[in-house]
């Protein structure tokens, strides 16, 4: 097999771009240095394709070395035929090798293997190609022995046909029929286990869909329900078709003395071997491929939370709400820096509501306060009621946001949170995050594990490696699209930044509090353990604001600073002039093409060095929406059907997306009611932290629900 060939038709790009890809990959780049500052080679590859291209680079390589593993086992057993062998080089999958290697895989003890150990298995051959002409029964007196624990005709023959029905289910051909029609005819079905009692499994108690018809988040809430012991699942193979198949398979000519038994191995090797093996194939692969589209949307989902716009320039109030223990708040300025935290008891059982709102004029005035960031957890709708009561009764311009807490309690309990506040109590810790996570989400939330953002859908019933692996791969993919200010970045933020590893983040974060701030990003090469090649993987993504060099504070790359510097002076600029942006600099190049060539450099490098020397540093994250600021509360009550409001995407599911209302409890917009046009997914349309107008279809108070739509002219 050719990878790169089979990678590039499956990618849909040149084959040298594949080729130059796997090359830097095998070199150790990282792939959000590759992305950005190899476009020439890899032809401008994005990080998701080279991601993409680094798993299915993986998978065919462990595929060719199965192979190589397979096929030195068959040879060592002198079963190795020129035919079987390019069948198994030609394989595509691990399960295509695994149907190929079955028969020669060494087994456990089975029915057919005893029956061999008595010495069955040439009444098996003789049955097997039909030979017998006439009743089997009088060739079994042969096969009886005491000895071997043969005892009579009817043993010696239901030993042959085990073996029979054992070589049946090893003939890979047969499987592959059966994995075939099962998928495409097949129907999974699901029923109530016990008592029919009231969960959130009810719509499966009685469900049957056809498998290839399947939803991911269905087959997800399905394995849950299993699991929880709620659920039994089968799928319903179209079996008459099927027995009639290996019927047709086996029985090469109508020898009525052989004919009955082969038709009996035949539907025994179906029932007992071959239909529950290809079920738990089928189940794991719907399975395996529910979980790769949830983990795809998770991270697009974390992607968008990640990649909020930053609330820059203010004095935030960090509240986590709370009812016994008391509402807990930190005040935090706008570097980050926590001036004073506080516990007020605004809700029950105290409810000192007049004591809680002096001592927040009391916050407002002393730090000039001009936002609140609230939790979105337990008694959030009643300290939310409270800030409403305090903005009226103040001259102050404060506004709050409901912030999804998510995760913050994860993080105020971690190891990291004790070091970073080791006076704090937890509930003070969760204040500061909740506050900051409003002010800047990407550095705050890489402090917490992705799995616990809550952006995701049974992301703890799915494969936890390659969820972690995956979300993993976007909080890198998004930090360093940002990039980090080197003087101000934390250890966790650090550690994302390509080449980066936690022990070289925690020395940049020791050398700055050693050395002082940063002058330049040749400067990181005296950092403890980090090496030329982790400086070339890291340096472009890195900033420094007011260091010795302007373009330190770019993303252009110190690996072509060179031509940078020679650009400007060929275009009349001096280095200086980079720190405001060079507005119009690209106008001035007539031909791209040949000055590039002049300066040494590819053509896709001089655009982004252009591109970065009009905007130097700009913050990708300022073209998403804004989170939207209140001043006044609603109420699940207050709504009424017809209702138009404004609201903000939390989280895009398979079916939907939830969407907060300001009411504390998120609507749901069934993927139907989304837009007028076909969509086989919401994230064809929208994306976690949109902002998006939408209308009450339905309010169920009881059960908390709210039924909304974006057809707002409906």
């Amino acid at each position: 097999m050719d990878i790169f060939k089979v990678i590039q038709k499956e990618l849909n790009v040149r084959l040298e771009q594949v080729e130059a890809a796997v090359q830097l990959i095998d070199e150790g780049n990282t792939i959000p240095f590759i992305a950005r500052y190899r476009k020439e080679a890899t032809g401008a590859l994005n990080d998701e394709q080279l991601r993409e291209l680094g798993e299915r680079l993986t998978y065919l390589r462990n595929l060719e070395e199965k192979k190589v593993q397979v096929l030195t086992t068959i040879e060592e057993q002198g079963k190795l035929t020129e035919e079987l062998r390019k069948e198994i080089e030609e394989a595509m999958t691990q399960v295509a090798v695994e149907d190929l290697y079955r028969p020669y895989r060494p087994k456990r003890r089975t029915r057919a293997t005893v029956a061999k150990e008595k010495g069955l298995e040439p009444l098996a051959n003789l049955i097997l190609l039909q030979m017998a002409d006439k009743e089997l029964a009088s060739y079994t007196d042969a096969y009886i022995s005491e000895e071997k624990g043969v005892l009579n005709k009817e043993e010696a023959l239901a030993g042959a046909m085990d073996i029979i029905a054992e070589s049946i289910s090893d003939e890979a051909d047969y499987r592959t029929y059966i994995r075939k029609i099962t998928m495409d005819e097949g129907v999974l079905v699901s029923e109530c286990k016990d008592e029919k009692i009231e969960s959130v499994y009810e719509m499966y108690y009685q469900f049957s869909e056809p498998v290839k018809k399947l939803a991911g988040h269905r087959i997800l809430a399905i394995n849950r329900g299993e699991k929880e012991k709620i659920l039994t699942v089968h799928i319903d193979a179209p079996e008459e078709r099927i027995l009639l198949y290996l019927r047709k398979q086996v029985i090469v000519r109508e020898n009525p003395y052989t004919a009955t038994f082969l038709e009996e191995a035949a539907a025994d090797s179906y029932k007992r071997l071959i239909a529950p093996a290809i079920e738990r194939e089928i189940r794991n692969d719907l399975t395996e491929r529910a979980e790769d589209s949830a983990i795809k949307v998770f991270g697009k989902n974390l992607t968008q939370l990640l990649m909020q716009p930053p609330i820059v320039g203010q004095v935030v109030l960090g509240w986590d709400p709370a009812f016994r223990t008391g509402c807990k708040l930190a005040v935090v300025d706008a570097t980050g820096k926590v001036l004073d935290t506080v516990v007020i008891y605004p809700t029950a059982p105290q409810n000192k509501v007049a004591e809680a709102k002096e001592v927040l004029k009391q916050l407002i005035k002393k730090y000039h306060i001009t936002l609140i960031s609230v939790g979105n957890g337990t008694a959030s709708r009643e300290s939310e009621a409270v800030i409403v009561e305090l903005l009226k009764e103040i001259q102050e311009p404060v506004q709050y946001v409901i912030v999804n807490e998510a995760g913050a309690s994860v993080y105020s309990a971690s190891k990291l949170a004790t070091e970073e506040f080791p006076n704090f109590d937890v509930g003070q810790r969760s204040a500061a995050s909740i506050a900051r996570r409003l002010q800047d989400p990407l550095a705050e939330l890489v402090k917490i594990d992705p799995k616990s953002i809550g952006v995701g859908q049974y992301q703890h019933d799915m494969n936890q490696k390659k969820l972690g692996e995956t979300l993993a791969g976007v909080v890198e993919d998004c930090v360093n699209h940002v990039g980090v200010d080197l003087n101000t970045a934390s250890a966790p933020l650090l550690e994302y930044i390509s080449g980066i590893t936690k022990t070289i983040a925690k020395n940049i974060v020791t050398y700055r509090e050693e050395n002082g701030r940063f002058k330049s990003r040749a400067e990181l090469l005296k950092v403890n353990k980090l090496g030329p090649k982790a400086f070339e993987q890291c340096a472009g993504f890195t900033r420094i604001t007011e260091g010795s060099n302007p373009l330190d504070a770019t993303s252009v790359h110190p690996e072509s600073y060179q031509a940078a510097t020679s650009l400007l002076e060929k275009l009349g600029y001096q280095v200086s002039e980079v720190t405001g942006g060079i507005k119009g600099i690209s106008k001035k190049v007539a031909d791209k093409k040949r000055l590039a060539e002049e300066l040494g450099i590819g053509e896709i490098t001089l655009e982004d060095i252009l591109k970065e020397l009009e905007k130097p540093a700009r913050d990708p994250r300022d073209e998403m929406p804004k989170p939207i600021l209140r001043t006044d509360v609603m109420e699940i009550k207050d709504l009424q059907p017809g209702m138009v409001l404004k609201g903000t995407v939390r989280n895009v599911i398979d079916f939907g997306v939830f969407v907060d209302i300001g009411v504390h409890q998120d609507g749901l917009v069934h993927i139907s009611q989304i837009t007028e046009r076909y969509i086989k997914h919401p994230l064809e349309a929208v994306s976690v932290g949109d902002i998006v107008e939408v209308k009450v279809m339905s309010v169920d108070l009881t059960k908390k629900r709210i039924q909304l739509t974006m057809k707002i002219g409906n």
